[in-house]
This record gives C-alpha cells, structure tokens and sequence, in this order.
C-alpha cells in the first residue's frame, strides 16, 4: 500500500504526534486497504484516531455514526482546532445551518461528516447520501459506541439494528465498527447485526494501567473520606450515584464545604444538564456529581478521577464509567465506595423488572460486582477475566496489589456465627443473627426470646461491620446460603456443619481501618509547577475566548512537556507531542512569548533535553513529601505530619526517584541490599514485585525492592 510509509508523517501534520499507539497502525493499515473491521479498543485507547486518519487519506467523505449530540460536537470541535474539513448533522442546529453545511459536504469541502442513526435512516436524509455518494462518494461508514447494536450490551440502542439497511444500500463501501467494551456474545452480534463481511477484528487489551483501581468500604465516615479525596487529588473528577436524591444531597455538601461542584441526572431540564456539562467539559467547574445518565457524552480526556459512591449494577457498566477517568493516559483513580445497603437497593430495582429473565440476568451481573468489590485477589485480574483477558495478577496499580489484606483465621467466630444461625432455626436474616451475638435488645429479640439462646451476647467482643464482614465472607465462601426470594434468610449447608465440627478452618481478608484526615498545607511548587499553572492559565484564557474546552487546544501532556523543555523557538515548540502544524501556527507563538516571559523573569534557559525522554513531573502530594523530606524528616515522621500511612509516604519516595528528583537512597537502603536488588532487576527485568521478593528472601522487605525499582527504573531510562 503506497500510502503506509508515509502514514507517521500524517500522524505528526495532521494530530502532532511521533508515533502511534499499540495497534493503531495495523488498523489504519487495514481501513486504507477497504476491509470491514471490528476496533475493540478501551476508552483512552485511541479509537478515534483509528477512523480519522484513514478518512483524511482516503478520497471521498466518511460518514461517522455517533449517538450523542455532545459527543459529535465534542470531537466535530477538536478536528477543527487541527485544521481539519470535519461537521455534523443533528436536531441542534437550524434548516439554514443544515442546508449550509450539506452544500458543504456536496462541495468535496468536508472529509468526516459525524450524524446520529436516527437522522441516517430517515426518508430525507437517504436521498442526500445517495447524491453524496454519486458526487463526492463515500469513502467508509464508522459505527462509533458500536455495543448499542446488542441487546447482550450495557447500552442496548434500538435504533442502531436498522444500520444494518446501509449495508444493503451501499454493499461495496467499508464498515468499520468501534467499541470500548465487548465481551465475546456480544463481539459475535455486533459482526451479525451490521452485517459486517470477512472482517478484520482488531481487540487491544483492556488493561489501563494509569488507573489506580481501589475499593472502600462505604460507613458514617465516608463523607470525609470523600472529602479527603477529592482535596488530594488534582483535576476534574465525577462522582456517581445510584439515584437523583443522592446526588442532590452530595451537591449540596459538597457545596457547602467550598467543592467546585455541579449535579447532572435526569431530573433537570434538558437545558440545566446541558450547560452543567458544558461547564465542566471547559473547566468552570471541578466535579460532577450524577447518576449513571452522565458520561458516555463526555470525551473529556483529563478527568482525574472518578468516584463511585454507590456499588454500580454490573461490571461492564463499572469498567465503562470509571474508564472515563484517565483518557489522556495519565495517572488517575478508580475509587468505589461499597456498603452491602447498595446491594440490596440495586436488588429491590431488580425485582421490578418484569420479565424473569432480565432478573436473572441482572441477579447474575450484581454478584459479579459484589465479587470485586468485596475480592482480595487484583482489581485488574477480576475486571480483565470478565472480558476473557487473561492477567496474571500483581498489577502494582491497584489497593488489593499495593497493599495486600492480611488474611487471618476467624474459624472461632464463624463457629459462633453459624451456631447462632442453627440456634435462630435458619428463619432469620443477617441483621437479626448479628443483634443476637452481640446481645442487643430488640422487639424483635424479645418476642422470639432469642435472649434466652445460649448465643445471645456471645459476640459482644466484635462490632456490627466485623460481623458483617464474617458474614458476607462465609456466604461468598460457599460456607452459608441466603434465600433469594427478597428475605434473604440465611440458610446452612453442608460446609456450615463441617465448620462448626471443626473439620473446615475459616479464612478471611481484613480491611486495614485508615485513619481520615486530610491536609491542607500548601507546598512552594518548583518551577516547572509554576509554568505548568502559567500554561494552564492561557490554556483556559485562550478556550473561553473560542468557547471550547481546554483540552481541544492543547492536551494536559504537551503542556508538561512545554513546562519541562521550555522551547522559546517556533522549531523547538513544533516537535513536541501533540503540537501538529495548524495548532503550531495558530497558538505557537502565545505560548512560545508565555515561556519566554516566565524564562525571563526566573532567569530560566531553555531545556535541550529529548521530549520524548522526559519523565512527568511530580504531584503536588509527592512534592509536599519532597519538602519534608529535604527537611531531615524520617519516613515516620513524614507520615505523621501529613496524615499518611508511612506506606503511602514510601510510595512517593519511590515516584519522585523514578522521576529523576533529589532523593539520596542510601540513606533509605543498605548499600548492600541495594546491588543485591539491583541485580535481580537486571536478571528478571521490571516484573511484579512477589517473585523478585520471593527470590530475594525474607530479609528483603517490599519497601526496600520498590525503592530500587524507582532508582532502577530512572537508570533504565536513560
């Protein structure tokens, strides 16, 4: 194909990228060559670029199928902003706007028209791409969100099984179908339903491996530690929530507590949902709080993080929404927050679907959820293994890999908890078996004359969550039933008899209890930070004046790399990542006049160093730690004055080397240990931290291997 060697060079004019992601190229490869393909890309994947690319080379005009005005605007308002022929056609704009941009695409003046199916399908709009075919032609059709085509999808849309007409209407014209989530049923439907022919399927792993995945256990503090996260974490974030009261009264909250903060469900006017997603999508405010109807709109890149304050009602759901965090590629959370009161609302919803069937389903979709929330194994493992992704585990990204939940032997306190159930003759639920062992007075204890039971108050020693914990782990288990007839009745099994014989030890995994509390010291940022907030600054000035949302003009990453390497020349400024050539002449030299100005006033030179080599700049939290640190402080007593777990200071330490900051290991690691360490890196190479801490020995600890994994990796980069 002649035009494959030249497609980098495509990439850097038209985008202002080197390189391309993993498996990107082989798919252009492919829409160059006319194919049918299935892209099963995950969100921050680089879908998108996948069919633009391919429509700027290939002749003709290509036809976008979008389901969200929002997001064909969106993307409509980035490929203009790098200069590129690209419109839509939806119900917001006017009959002269409309008939304008159609005389437009009939010119041979646009390259990427973005439409909605409903608009693609109807008897006026047909005729249109017909003529367009025959003046312009129709180079390819690009199904985007292409799982609304499955019923067996999170986001079954009706509308999308008729686009299956267009291939009928138009046999010789390629269809390219993209999604960021498709477990195999429905990778098999999308194929049928749009009558996709001998198609090239293109699957990338689902693994994000920016996202930090992390589960909490919801309780009356969980407001704080809400509050805590939201404060310690840079950058926009969502927050979600099972019903529109909740996410009024979050609002509300976090509101008085001076968050940034706006609502988004469907009890809002259209016109409100509109303009509060508006405002965040540019940045006028920092956080979203909503119901699960916000976010397949957004193409927002650099949301930092997303929070679930509710357990969602399947897993393909949850993967979807908290993929919104960390588009960009940079480092983002994934918190949800887990409390059994949750599940059994999500049940109750259930239980009003009417056809038995779409219960079962539902029932089954929420034990997987309950599985990873409540799991000890790697979040990734869990999430990945859904969609038939083998991991191995010991992601180092996620709380169950970072910090591992020790496992202790609670087999006494299950014998107490089962006989309890035994005693109360199998007719009662958790509540009531808990207010039993922990000799509560209830109506309800009274009228049954449970306090008369030789279990009544034997569990005084353990609180209600503790019990709780024991009893959610020997249902999960296997060693306890629950009737599912809406009751939840505990019920025992065989496994039940053999723990309370002895004949079966009881394991489980005990949350660490972290202490809530948060810091509000502000830290003298370097001065790469300060340009950064300089950037920022322009960015957002520059956005308002065009009304779009920041990220359109330049990408949170390449304004890092302008804050690192300083260019101060048209040349220097056109190879960073990110910069093509429209948005070189069109903001090169704002931005070139805001560095030279900093450079100026610091007495500052420009950074000669290879942008693609440069490492991310520390955190605020790593640099508040760097402080402390270059203050003489130990580990402990870093720990101590900011609030942290000393592991979580560890961390930090162990970031801020790997980013080339003046940390001296030494002082952190024998010298000793650190050769012997170093090497093993150098044998194994950078795998997970249990083999090498295995093949070390027990004289090693964690801490200490991660400390020079951060020197080693430095080294390595070099």
């Amino acid at each position: 194909m002649s035009q494959s060697p030249n497609l980098e060079k495509a990439l850097k004019y038209h985008f202002g990228y080197d390189n391309f992601r993993s498996g990107q190229r082989q798919v252009i490869e492919d829409a160059l060559s006319n194919r049918d393909l299935l892209i099963i890309m995950p969100t921050g994947g680089g879908k998108s670029l996948c069919f633009q690319l391919p429509a700027l080379i290939k002749k003709g005009l290509t036809v976008v199928v979008s389901p969200l005005i929002a997001l064909m605007q969106d993307q409509v308002e980035a490929l203009r902003k790098n200069g590129i022929a690209a419109t839509f056609l939806n119900s917001s704009l006017n009959s002269y706007q409309t008939r304008s941009r159609e005389q437009y695409i009939l010119g041979g003046k646009v390259k990427l028209l973005y439409v909605a199916p409903e608009r693609l399908l109807s008897e006026r709009f047909l005729p249109f791409l017909d003529l367009v075919h025959h003046q312009v032609g129709i180079s390819a059709i690009a199904i985007d969100e292409a799982h609304c085509v499955s019923e067996w999808g999170h986001d079954f849309r009706p509308e999308y099984r008729q686009l299956i007409s267009l291939r009928k209407r138009y046999p010789d014209i390629p269809v390219w179908a993209l999604t960021a989530t498709a477990t195999d049923r429905v990778r098999i439907d999308i194929i049928q339903q749009l009558g996709l022919k001998e198609a090239s399927i293109h699957i990338a792993s689902f693994n994000r491996q920016n996202l930090y995945y992390e589960v909490r256990t919801k309780k009356k503090n969980s407001y704080a530690e809400l509050l805590e996260l939201i404060r310690e974490t840079e950058g926009s974030g969502i927050i979600y929530c099972l019903t529109r009261k909740k996410v009024d009264e979050l609002t509300f909250k976090l509101q008085h507590d001076k968050v940034s903060v706006l609502p988004y469900h469907a009890g809002l006017t259209d016109e409100e949902r509109s303009q509060n997603q508006t405002r965040f999508i540019r940045d006028d405010v920092r956080v979203m709080v909503a119901t699960i109807a916000f976010g397949m709109g957004i193409n927002k890149p650099d949301v930092r993080f997303v929070i679930h304050f509710d357990i969602p009602r399947n897993l393909e759901s949850y993967y979807q929404e908290s993929g919104r965090a960390g588009r960009d590629g940079e480092a983002s959370r994934c918190t949800l927050f887990y409390s059994y009161g949750d599940v059994k609302t999500i049940e109750y919803l259930i239980s009003q679907k009417s056809d038995p069937q779409e219960q079962l389903i539902a029932k089954q979709q929420l034990r997987q959820m309950i599985d990873y929330a409540e799991g000890t194994d790697c979040r990734r493992t869990i999430q990945l293994s859904y969609f038939g992704e083998r991991f191995t585990g010991n992601c180092s990204n996620c709380d169950n890999c970072r910090h591992p939940k020790p496992v202790e032997d609670w087999t006494v306190e299950a014998m107490k908890f089962l006989s309890c159930v035994a005693r109360c003759k199998e007719k009662f639920g958790m509540g009531h078996i808990i207010d039993v062992l922990r000799g509560a007075k209830t109506q309800k204890i009274s009228q049954y004359e449970h306090d008369k039971l030789s279990t009544y108050g034997i569990g005084k020693d353990r609180g209600i969550e503790e019990w709780r914990l024991l009893g959610r782990s020997l249902l999960h288990q296997g060693l306890l039933e629950q009737t599912s007839d809406g009751y939840a009745v505990l019920k025992l099994n065989s496994l039940s008899w053999e723990v309370m014989r002895r004949q079966r030890q009881v394991s489980i995994a005990v949350p660490i209890l972290q202490k809530i509390t948060w810091n509000e010291e502000t830290t003298k940022a370097t001065e790469a930070e300060m340009l950064l907030q300089k950037l920022r600054s322009l960015r957002k000035k520059l956005a308002d004046e065009q009304s779009v949302p920041p990220y359109v003009i330049f990408a949170d990453s390449t304004l890092k790399l302008m804050a690192q390497t300083k260019p101060q020349t048209k040349e220097a400024f056109g190879k960073l990542s990110g910069v093509g050539s429209h948005k070189l002449s069109q903001y090169g030299e704002k931005f070139i006049a805001e560095i030279r100005n900093y450079c100026q006033e610091s007495g500052l030179k420009e950074q000669q160093t290879n942008a693609g080599d440069l490492l991310d700049l520390p955190s605020t939290t790593e640099l508040q730690t760097l402080q402390l640190y270059q203050q003489g402080l130990s580990i402990s007593e870093i720990a101590k004055k900011r609030n942290l777990r000393p592991t979580t200071i560890i961390r930090h330490l162990c970031d801020l080397i790997e980013k080339n900051q003046s940390i001296d290991i030494n002082q952190l690691v024998p010298l000793q240990k650190q050769q012997k360490i170093w090497q093993v890196f150098d044998t194994l190479g950078d795998i997970s931290l249990t083999p090498i801490k295995e093949y070390l020995g027990e004289s090693y600890s964690f801490d200490e291997i991660r400390l020079v994994r951060g020197k080693w990796r430095q080294k390595s980069r070099k």
